[in-house]
């Protein structure tokens, strides 16, 4: 199923039930005393994380969800079944806003529920009018409407270490072979369209697609995927060896998302020189010392061609985690 990381929906709750007027009729009395029962309370439309990614893709094509109503009141004090919630599937890091409202939830755990509208009380039967002075009520009260709106659901993914890096840097490579992820990989800009995930020792790695300067402003496939970024704990920001100029590169990846704002800019960063089979050793250090001492990050440098090299990458990666 496509990747879709926004959504906009319309959810209802349920309307409460009606209560109604009954009477509970004996031999010696053809009506009887008041005996409606309240109606059932409406279904609420409630918000559950999941781990799936492509969920906000089921609402590309169905809109709208409403909950059940409550049933009406019954004889005998009976009171009517409440209506059954309507649950609304999203991805672990999606963020819904309620439009008419701009009350906002969000959702950062698995199981994890948030009620966007609850459902309406069910109304009073007769019975419940009955006092001393009004024996044989014929009041009874309308059920309640639920609360109801347009939600915009925004999937920001939620990743222990965000691949970052210009078109071709060796992302979605890096990625398949530390997680056995399928990432698209091919010789071209923008090979990866969409954000990929892998599970790295149970700890997940996101593929985010290649970024160009003016990505910040729209350019490319621009802030659409910079803001995944922001949910990451560590940037592993990658700079292919085969770069004439490695720290140029950097800098404009760099750039861009310290112009996105939003905290990333502040994050822990490590810049990991790939592709190094492409390039001699002599030149490997040349560069990985240059990137060192003008960017003041952690340098390492990695080839999933090399076993040796993507071993002791993926060492170092694994105690980044555990520290």
């Amino acid at each position: 199923m496509a990747f879709v990381d926004e959504a906009k929906i319309y959810a209802a709750a349920g309307k409460g039930g009606d209560g109604v007027i009954r009477w509970l009729r004996t031999k010696e009395n053809a009506r009887g005393g008041p005996s409606g029962g309240d109606g059932g309370k409406g279904g609420d439309a409630i918000l559950v994380g999941v781990r799936d990614l492509a969920a906000l893709a089921h609402y590309r094509y169905e809109k709208k969800f409403r909950a059940e109503d409550g049933d009406a009141g019954k004889g005998e004090l009976k009171h009517g079944v409440n209506g059954a919630p309507v649950f609304l599937k999203v991805p672990v890091g999606t963020r819904a806003r309620i439009v008419e409202t701009g009350e906002e939830y969000e959702i950062t755990e698995e199981g994890e529920r948030a009620t966007l509208f609850k459902g309406g009380f069910g109304g009073k039967g007769n019975a419940r009018f009955k006092s001393s002075t009004n024996q044989n009520p014929f009041q009874q009260t309308a059920g309640k409407a639920g609360g109801a709106g347009n939600i915009e659901l925004t999937l920001r993914i939620i990743a222990d270490a965000g691949l970052v890096g210009l078109p071709n840097a060796g992302k979605s490579s890096l990625l398949n072979a530390l997680t056995r992820a399928k990432s698209k990989i091919g010789s071209y800009p923008f090979t990866t369209l969409e954000p990929s995930l892998g599970d790295f020792h149970g700890y997940i790695l996101a593929d985010i697609p290649g970024l160009i300067e003016g990505a910040s402003s729209g350019r490319g496939l621009g802030i659409k995927f910079l803001k995944h970024v922001e949910r990451t704990g560590i940037l592993l920001h990658l700079v292919s060896a085969d770069q004439d100029d490695p720290l140029a590169a950097y800098g404009e990846v760099r750039r861009e998302i310290e112009l996105f704002g939003h905290g990333l800019s502040e994050k822990r960063e490590v810049v990991v020189l790939s592709k190094i089979d492409l390039i001699s050793s002599e030149e490997r250090e040349t560069k990985m010392q240059l990137l060192a001492r003008e960017t003041g990050r952690e340098v390492l440098a990695v080839s999933v061609e090399d076993t040796e090299t993507l071993k002791v990458f993926s060492d170092r990666l694994s105690k980044m985690f555990s520290a």
